[in-house]
């Protein structure tokens, strides 16, 4: 696998831009990823949360354990 094609090196790529995080039960979180780790932990800052199609509103702080997550994307609108 070429090195820029790595989950952690695209990950890193992403720090202090918007992303949009899908997790397990049907949820998912939209904000600025602020950190992670080799487990795919992430720091999600300003995070709407959105359950179904219902926003919850918007969390100042999200850490969201690596082993829920479904997928990570690049947003352009929050």
């Amino acid at each position: 696998m070429d090195s820029h094609l790595r989950p952690l090196t695209v990950l890193g790529s992403s720090l202090s831009k918007n992303v949009l995080v899908k997790v397990k039960w049907n949820r998912e979180y939209r904000g600025t990823l602020d950190g992670y780790d080799q487990h795919m932990n992430l720091v999600i800052k300003n995070a709407e949360e959105v359950i179904g199609d219902k926003s919850t509103g918007v969390l100042p702080l999200v850490v969201v354990r690596g082993d829920v997550v479904v997928y990570i994307s690049p947003s352009e609108v929050i």
